[in-house]
């Protein structure tokens, strides 16, 4: 007697399952068959159904077609796994069946095997199943998935960031430095001015993506099949939602065509390009801290990040800035990402998308990069950051940028040949300028101030 793979059956024939394993036959037709990848679903994607499967549970049972005791042995099952965890139970990889009805039944098995644990035979297929199909339960668990992962832990990492740099703004409003554009000197800036640029990129990132959460709330839970909702009671989808709104305590509502919500993944396409906007504009903070931590003899040296690991594996006292780099490490994975979502979206051939499982294991990805980005760069890179602010002084005297404020006095082709000369002897535009033109001295001060070019003061 085999004591280490039992024998399942599901409407195809049977299947050697592992012995100990909670899944049945189709699960373990998926896991011999899917052989391209290893990468199994996320888990935030598996706990989407398995709230998917309480909520129907419920509303089958107050609707009378599933029986109690049923209906509650699938409840108890599905809670003990959220609370105890998944374990090995969800091998299905996600390079599957493009409707992702591997990772469903493989669900539903597992549910069903726990209840049978409990004395209660539960039916995969018609019990837990019941008023669903992978074409409505999949691509609601898809928005479902992704839009808890942007209100708990997204959102929330990006506006911790933001918040984080607008402190670091007010704690070094006095500090200017000589801004670049072409990575060449330009006129003077205040670093406040610059670190609240970021913070309002950020804030625009989290708002493009609150406002894809309203889209992510509709599902199209109750459309079965093709979007008709053969098989499910006309009252399933509303209660259903009631309940995951209740569970997860986020309004979800019923999505307004359910033909759309199964052969569309427009919604997840949007959140996608909002979360790619969100990794460039990380990559961009990223990237300046990068330039400004440069040297710290040979570079600009306007920063210090904090040192949190040895930078080479020969060159000593070597420190490099590892979490930006692992910040644009992972920004240039979410907009590969998005690259992929891109395609899959186009795959809605007549009434579903076939690439759903993809687009669901990447997009969480994704969500989970962004969050991880902010976090990372909040608590490890700006929380502790030094600002070298002689280094960033120093410059800003011999600039000659700072000849711009000339050229209305004086014309442009004279500011320049005065930014020349001072560059060519090494002398202050100040100095420089008090001995080409005829301008009064104590004038050329308040024009050259760096302070008052940093602030747009026009001075005539």
């Amino acid at each position: 007697m085999d004591r280490e793979n039992r024998t399942e059956h599901d409407s195809m024939g049977q299947v050697i399952v592992p012995a100990a394993a909670l899944y049945g036959a189709q699960t373990q037709r998926a896991v011999n068959n899917f052989t391209i990848s290893a990468e199994v679903m996320p888990e935030s994607f598996i706990r989407a159904l398995l709230t998917i499967k309480i909520a129907a549970a419920i509303t089958n049972r107050r609707l009378q077609l599933l029986h109690p005791e049923k209906a509650d042995a699938i409840i108890k099952s599905a809670t003990t796994l959220l609370a105890d965890g998944l374990g090995s139970n969800f091998p299905v990889p996600v390079l599957q069946t493009g409707s992702g009805t591997s990772t469903n039944m493989n669900v539903n098995e597992v549910l069903s095997t726990l209840a049978a644990r409990q004395g209660v035979e539960v039916s995969a297929n018609d019990d837990v199943n019941m008023g669903q199909s992978s074409n409505d339960v999949i691509p609601s668990a898809l928005n479902m998935a992704v839009a808890l992962l942007l209100k708990n832990r997204t959102i929330v990492s990006l506006q911790s960031l933001a918040s984080l740099i607008r402190v670091m703004a007010r704690k070094h409003q006095a500090v200017l430095k000589t801004g670049r554009t072409h990575l060449m000197d330009a006129l003077p800036i205040r670093l406040s001015h610059e670190l609240e640029s970021w913070a309002v990129m950020i804030d625009d990132s989290v708002s493009r993506l609150k406002e894809t959460l309203f889209r992510l709330s509709q599902l199209p839970l109750g459309g079965t099949a093709v979007g008709s909702g053969v098989n499910c009671h006309p009252d399933f989808s509303e209660q259903a939602l009631a309940e995951l709104s209740r569970i997860h305590d986020f309004q979800f509502q019923q999505m307004k065509s359910k033909y759309k919500g199964i052969s569309s993944i427009d919604t997840p396409l949007e959140t996608s390009g909002q979360l790619k906007t969100a990794a460039c504009c990380l990559m961009k903070i990223a990237n300046d801290l990068r330039w400004m931590n440069s040297g710290p003899l040979a570079g600009l040296h306007e920063i210090i990040l904090p040192p949190l690991q040895p930078g080479s594996s020969i060159m000593p006292d070597k420190i490099n800035p590892v979490i930006p780099e692992a910040v644009c490490m992972a920004a240039a994975q979410v907009i590969g990402n998005d690259t992929t979502i891109t395609v899959a979206a186009q795959s809605g051939n007549f009434q579903l998308n076939t690439m759903l499982p993809i687009t669901a294991a990447r997009l969480i990805e994704s969500a989970e990069l962004v969050g991880g980005c902010a976090e990372s760069l909040a608590d490890k890179a700006l929380k502790n950051m030094q600002v070298n602010r002689r280094t960033m002084a120093s410059p800003l005297s011999k600039n000659p940028i700072l000849v711009t404020a000339l050229a209305p006095h004086v014309g442009y082709l004279q500011a320049a040949a005065i930014a020349k000369k001072a560059r060519r002897e090494g002398k202050t535009i100040l100095a420089v300028a008090a001995e080409e033109t005829d301008i009064a001295y104590e004038t050329l001060e308040k024009l050259l101030n760096p302070e008052n070019l940093a602030d747009g003061i026009f001075t005539s």
